[in-house]
């Protein structure tokens, strides 16, 4: 971990991101609806992407899935559509763990050229690569074509006589077809056929998943024996683990800096804790991102299976998500940071990635403008990473329906499908502001200013932070279901964090308790010059543990107030 710069990831769906198709049909094919390509990253977009403050950029679902797609002419084996989801089919349905996904290819035998291409390009205007590592569940009809000399298929020498044994990679219903609670003909002349039935990926170990199962997927085995307490057979080191090594080896040698690791805590610890240093004795730098959402094992996950950062989605974006609905009182963001015990420096924030609903859409605050206090605190309130999803930046609003992927307030990641404002953004890959409305180009100019703070001002990135929210409970002029404010400093840097979750502008007096001053060595005095760095206008503050610091702040807003002590 670099601790010198506070990272700021960019997730991007990588084969949306560069189709620039404005009339794409509901469940559309790729011919008829388009695909965005690794290409489309070209060094002009990457140079924005950095503008925007990102360190880091996430190119989510890189690796070979399932896909209604036919490209048996490259010697690809095709899916049943019956178990793929959607045209385009899910990302974290692994049909092949040594191939780069050929939609995302404008030549499909080149495909892990243009990719080491992308990595390159991506270096070289200053961004680091994080991808996915999907290690719990792979495509019910995983087949790796491009299998490394001296690898064999998951699965080549199970023993499907077994429910389990440690030396196979999958679990089995011996003596069971598949019989799916779900349509399994689909459009295909045959029904699709399993025998004897696999697991399916979300620990359903019979053969009746139904559609809300993740049926398009079989649970991958690491040595647990689910059906007879959780027992654990890790001595000798189960065969699925070495397989699982290698491919993170695989892909740490083609030059990424991190792997987002999809459901880790659906894989046994005691492999993370085998792996990683393993990886990492190679790679020292590489970063490993945990998917967690059990707080309980949060520790053992850092301390044991030796990750990096684990994502804050229990914790701090639920909590945001509620304050910013109405649901839920400001002080709640107090006990979220509180409850983590000491590890909040090792949680990933975020306000969307693909598995939420967008900010902006009918399911969540239909005004992305509501999210701007919620980011102040995201980013701000600590030294560990942010994360954005692209078009968040512009209040996407997810409200289409693309297919498999309903109306339901999230980008598709299902769907071959456009997405407005990333679309207008490009504008064809000129990023001139053209097709932008005056509304998202607002909404991205404080999206810009907040990221690209976190790292030009050390107090954000490296600082100290002191929670005033204890000192205004009860405030005169201080409503802390609505409002939350929080210190953060580095050296003589001290900088006051105000927002207001309030769509009505407010008179705040904050107290700051004497704690703060010796905590954070801060000088009273009765009049500070203070520049707000959002806005860059300058005002005068008193700091002092007896009388209130007044600060005016907009609705829905925030004030980040710089202090030389």
């Amino acid at each position: 971990m670099n601790d010198e710069n506070k990272l700021i990831i960019y997730q991007v769906f990588t084969r949306l991101f560069g189709n620039n198709n404005n009339h794409c049909i509901n469940n559309g094919s790729i011919t008829e609806n388009g695909c965005g390509k690794m290409a489309d990253f070209t060094a002009k977009a990457l140079g924005e992407i950095k503008k925007l403050g990102a360190t880091h950029i996430w190119y989510t679902g890189i690796i070979e899935h399932a896909t209604q797609t036919d490209y048996r002419r490259y010697n690809i084996q095709p899916n049943h559509p019956a178990i793929v989801k959607g045209k385009a089919g899910s990302p974290y349905a692994i049909t092949d763990y040594y191939d780069v996904d050929p939609d995302l290819a404008k030549d499909v035998p080149e495909r892990i050229r243009e990719f080491e291409n992308l990595v390159q390009r991506t270096h070289r205007s200053g961004l680091k690569v994080i991808i996915d590592f999907v290690p719990n569940h792979v495509a019910r009809q995983y087949h790796s074509d491009s299998l490394p000399d001296g690898t064999s298929q998951l699965g080549a020498n199970d023993n499907t006589d077994y429910a389990f044994s440690p030396y196979n990679n999958f679990y089995y219903i011996p003596q069971s077809e598949l019989r799916g609670q779900f349509d399994m003909k689909g459009p295909a002349s045959e029904p699709y056929k399993e025998f004897p039935a696999k697991a399916t990926g979300n620990n359903r170990f019979d053969a009746y998943p139904n559609i809300t199962d993740w049926y398009e997927t079989v649970k991958l085995n690491y040595g647990v024996d689910y059906q007879n307490g959780g027992t654990r057979h890790f001595d000798p080191i189960p065969d699925t683990w070495t397989k699982m090594l290698d491919i993170l080896l695989f892909w740490a040698g083609k030059d990424i800096d991190g792997f987002r690791c999809d459901m880790a805590e659906m894989v046994p610890v005691e492999f993370w804790e085998w792996a990683v240093p393993q990886v990492k004795a190679e790679y020292p730098s590489i970063l490993f991102i945990a998917e967690v959402y059990n707080p309980n094992e949060y520790k053992n996950y850092l301390f044991r299976g030796k990750f990096d950062y684990l994502y804050d989605k229990v914790g701090l974006y639920d909590t945001l998500r509620a304050v910013m609905c109405g649901y839920e009182s400001a002080t709640a963001i107090t006990r979220s940071w509180q409850s983590l015990g000491g590890i909040e420096k090792r949680m990933l924030n975020f306000l969307e990635n693909h598995d939420e609903q967008r900010i902006a859409s009918d399911f969540f605050a239909s005004n992305p403008r509501k999210a701007i206090p919620a980011l102040i605190v995201s980013a701000c309130l600590n030294t560990n990473p942010m994360m954005i999803y692209f078009g968040q930046e512009f209040g996407e609003l997810g409200m289409d329906s693309e297919g498999f992927s309903g109306r339901d307030g999230r980008t598709t990641i299902f769907d071959y499908w456009s997405v407005d404002t990333i679309r207008r953004w490009r504008n064809g890959g000129k990023f001139d502001g053209k097709m932008l409305t005056e509304d998202q180009k607002h909404l991205y100019g404080i999206y810009q200013r907040i990221l690209t703070l976190c790292n030009e001002e050390k107090a954000i990135s490296q600082g100290a932070f002191f929670d005033l929210m204890y000192a205004n409970i009860n405030g005169w002029r201080f409503n802390e279901h609505r409002q939350y404010t929080f210190l953060r400093q580095y050296e003589r840097d001290l900088i006051l964090i105000v927002v207001n979750f309030d769509h009505i502008s407010a008179d705040l007096a904050i107290n700051i308790p004497s704690h703060a001053f010796d905590f954070l060595q801060i000088p009273q005095m009765d009049q500070y010059e203070a520049t707000d760095l959002l806005s860059g206008k300058k005002e005068n503050i008193s700091l002092l543990p007896y009388k209130a610091t007044e600060v005016s702040v907009e609705g829905y807003g925030g004030k980040i107030l710089k202090i030389k002590l």
